[in-house]
Order: C-alpha cells, then sequence, then structure tokens
C-alpha cells in the first residue's frame, strides 16, 4: 500500500536519477484538449501514438486517458503499450505527472509537487486544473509506491534537469517568477530543490527559450547526456532571435562546475525553422476565454534538445527540417551505445512542447 510521507527525501538518502539511468519504463498522457490541440487533437493524437510506438522499442510504455478516450486508445495503441484511464486537463506528463527519485537500495518513491497550469491565473495556460492536480498521485497509487506530499512548492518536471550525482540546472525565469512560488526568495527555493531532489549544487541559467509558454523551462535548453557532459540548444546564427539567449547560457555554463567539481564538456546542438502557428492551423484549434492564445503567426520554441532518453534508445523530435538529418546524426554520437529514433512531432510542437514535456520516466528499482 502507498504511503503518504511528510519527510524529505534528503533525510531519506533518496535523490533524483538522472534520466540516462536505467528506467521501469515510461509514463504518457493522452491529448483531447481542442483548445490547446487541432482538429480535435487527432493530428497530435497520431504522433502521441508513434511516440509511445517509439519509446516502447526500450522500455514498457503505459498511457494514461480519459473515460471517454479508453476505447478508441486501446484500440489503435499496440497492446504492448498500457493503457489506464486517469483524467486530466491535457497531456503533459513531465509537468504534471510526478518526479520519481530513488535510494542506493534500488527503493522508488515520487514526489507530489503543486501544479497551477504554469502560472496560475497570473499567466497560467488553462482553467481548470482540477484534474491535473491528481494525477501525481493517481500515477503512484497504480504502482504502489510512496508519494512525498510537496503541494506548498509549485514546479513542473520540465522546469529542471539532473546529472543524479548532486547538479540540477534550471531558470530564473521560471522558477523564480511571481506566478509560481511568489512567497519563496531564490534562496528559499533552491533550499526546497536540495531538501526534495538531494542535490548539491543548483546552476540557475536567466532565460529559457523565446517563445516558451511554460515561462522558460530549462528542457528546451539544455539537457545531461552524462555526469559531465551536456547538449544544449544552439544556432550559428546571431542575428536569430534565440541567439543572445543561448549565447549567454552557453557561456555561463563554460565557466561553471558541477557539484563534484567538473568543468562542463558542451555539444552543441543546432535549432530548426521555429515552428510557426498558421492562420489555417489557428482557424482548427477551439477558442476558449481561459486558454492560452493560438493565433496565426505565433511562433513556438523548437528544438531537438526537447528529446527523450531510455533504455538503450534516445527519441529525438524531427520537424521537416534540413537540420533533423544533422540532429539525429550528432545526437547518436553522442549515444553511441543507444539507437536514436526520430519522430516528427510538429503537431506536439504546435501544442507548446516536445517529446520531453509529454514523457515522465519511472526509474528501475
Amino acid at each position: 500500500m502507498a504511503k503518504t510521507l511528510y519527510s524529505k527525501p534528503i533525510n531519506d538518502d533518496f535523490r533524483m536519477p538522472g534520466e540516462f539511468e536505467e528506467h521501469e519504463g515510461t509514463w504518457m498522457l493522452w491529448p483531447t484538449r481542442t483548445d490547446t490541440w487541432r482538429l480535435g487533437a487527432k493530428p497530435a493524437q497520431d504522433a502521441f501514438e508513434k511516440v509511445a510506438i517509439a519509446i516502447s522499442q526500450f522500455e514498457p510504455v503505459t498511457v494514461c486517458v480519459p473515460c471517454s478516450q479508453y476505447e478508441h486508445a486501446r484500440e489503435i495503441l499496440p497492446s504492448s503499450i498500457r493503457v489506464v484511464e486517469v483524467s486530466s486537463n491535457d497531456a503533459w506528463m513531465r509537468d504534471i505527472g510526478p518526479t520519481f527519485i530513488k535510494n542506493d537500495q534500488g527503493e522508488v518513491r515520487g514526489i507530489d509537487w503543486g501544479f497551477n497550469a504554469w502560472g496560475g491565473l497570473q499567466g497560467g495556460l488553462y482553467f481548470p486544473w482540477d484534474q491535473d492536480a491528481f494525477v501525481k498521485q493517481k500515477v503512484l497509487e497504480i504502482e504502489r509506491i510512496d508519494r512525498y506530499d510537496a503541494q506548498h512548492i509549485i514546479l513542473e518536471g520540465g522546469a529542471i534537469t539532473v546529472d543524479g550525482e548532486g547538479t540540477l540546472i534550471t531558470t530564473e525565469q521560471c522558477l523564480l517568477n511571481a506566478n509560481r512560488n511568489p512567497n519563496m526568495t531564490k534562496e528559499e527555493v533552491e533550499e526546497q530543490l536540495k531538501n526534495y531532489l538531494n542535490v548539491k549544487k543548483v546552476i540557475w541559467l536567466k532565460q529559457g527559450m523565446l517563445n516558451d509558454e511554460t515561462d522558460g523551462h530549462v528542457d528546451e535548453v539544455v539537457f545531461f547526456v552524462k555526469p559531465g557532459v551536456l547538449a544544449m540548444s544552439w544556432t550559428e546564427d546571431t542575428s536569430h532571435t534565440q541567439s543572445p539567449i543561448l549565447s549567454e547560457a552557453y557561456n555561463q555554463l563554460k565557466n561553471e562546475v558541477d557539484a563534484n567539481g567538473r568543468t562542463f564538456e558542451i555539444h552543441k546542438i543546432q535549432i530548426p525553422k521555429q515552428v510557426k502557428i498558421s492562420e489555417e492551423d489557428a482557424n482548427v484549434i477551439d477558442r476558449s476565454r481561459s486558454s492560452f492564445k493560438r493565433g496565426g503567426g505565433i511562433e513556438l520554441a523548437s528544438t531537438y534538445v526537447n528529446c527523450y532518453i531510455c533504455n538503450g534508445g534516445v527519441i529525438v523530435p524531427a520537424f521537416g527540417d534540413p537540420e533533423d538529418e544533422r540532429a539525429l546524426i550528432k545526437i547518436q554520437e553522442l549515444f553511441p551505445e543507444r539507437k536514436v529514433v526520430q519522430v516528427n512531432t510538429r503537431e506536439i510542437a504546435l501544442g507548446g512542447g516536445n517529446i520531453h514535456c509529454i514523457t515522465q520516466q519511472q526509474p528501475k528499482k
């Protein structure tokens, strides 16, 4: 039976593993929100299905779907993919699902952070988010995994990346935003990260990429290939709108050291042409007063860094862009022991994220 814990993971010797460590499996949610996803979310469902199938080559996948979509999802997804009925308001499992942590004995627990749809009533992406608020606990109940109650901290999984050895990277733009934890100072937020994720060093980048509606999630900017090695978004075009932010992040990271005193080996991944919502796209997205406006001409942060590392594989976005193949080759070079698989995820980008945003890893016990 799963218990609710009110202690701190740091005191119980639990840590957040790196994504590159072995997984028990992957969790996803099913897109249905017609004011996020165009054409009744059917093209998005097709993209999510392809991502789930790609991951399932390497590890077990569970897709959580609302009751109205259970039969449809179960019919179209392969039998190797588990489908369970879980209500949610949208489909970003990285942010809505739990953060899993483990100890040296292999015991796994989960953190149930607070969630306010990326900003609550001050710039959040939709209202209400009442069903999202229970997804973490439901996932942990299904797996009979003990849950740390951290509802007093608003934190999304896409806002952090860790090396599993004490180092965490995040952005001030997101975690210090007034619409997340307005009553906490930077030092207090950092203390919470150290208490719950058992990290020793927090590296604060100033900003995430432009046009990231999550207020600058770090998973659009950088991820750990392994301890001491980073892959980050980049553009050689100094006139590109993303160039100043990415250059600042690179200059900071190349002068940083991790929790163990290592300087970083940094690999630059060229970004594609940024995805833009066309008038045609906008005309087949439902209008809603309580959700982010997806009008024609809106540009959305697009990068290959928003990928997912799984057991023996890496699932990487493709956009139908000339940079797709170069990104595939580069990321394969970074992961010689894994198979890199690309999935065209323009539909997911139109919703405001990509592969990393729609997945959540459960560490191996």
